[in-house]
C-alpha cells in the first residue's frame, strides 16, 4: 500500500505561481510512476504530468507552463506551476503507480482573473 499526502494549493490571481507536493509512504520502493491529474467542476479528471522513470508527459495545455519534477530519496513529487490561468482552476490529485494506482486526497488550487 501506498499513501499520499499533497500540499500547496490555494488562491491566486492570474499569472501568478503555485508549487504543489506530494509525499509517498508506505510501500514505496516499487513506485514507478507519479504525477498529477486535475478535476474541475462538471468536468471529468485529466491528467496534468507525469513523472516516469527518465521521462516526463505533460498534457498539451499546461505544457511550458508546468514543471513535474521527483526527489526519489524524499519519495516526493511536485508540480512547479507558472503563468497560471482561471481554467487551471481544479482539484489537483497526486497518484502513484506500484502495480495498482493510489491517490491522493485532492488539493485545491483557485485561480483568480
Amino acid at each position: 500500500q501506498v499513501q499520499l499526502v499533497e500540499s500547496g494549493g490555494g488562491l491566486v490571481q492570474a499569472g501568478g505561481s503555485l508549487r504543489l507536493s506530494c509525499e509517498a509512504s508506505g510501500s514505496t520502493g516499487r513506485i514507478a510512476a507519479m504525477g498529477w491529474y486535475r478535476q474541475a467542476p462538471g468536468k471529468q479528471r485529466e491528467l496534468v504530468a507525469i513523472a516516469n522513470i527518465g521521462s516526463t508527459n505533460y498534457a498539451d495545455s499546461v505544457k511550458d507552463r508546468f514543471t513535474i519534477s521527483r526527489d526519489n530519496a524524499k519519495n516526493t513529487v511536485y508540480l512547479q506551476m507558472n503563468s497560471l490561468k482561471p481554467e487551471d482552476t481544479a482539484v489537483y490529485y497526486c497518484y502513484a503507480r506500484s502495480g495498482s494506482y493510489y491517490w491522493g486526497q485532492g488539493t485545491q488550487v483557485t485561480v483568480s482573473s
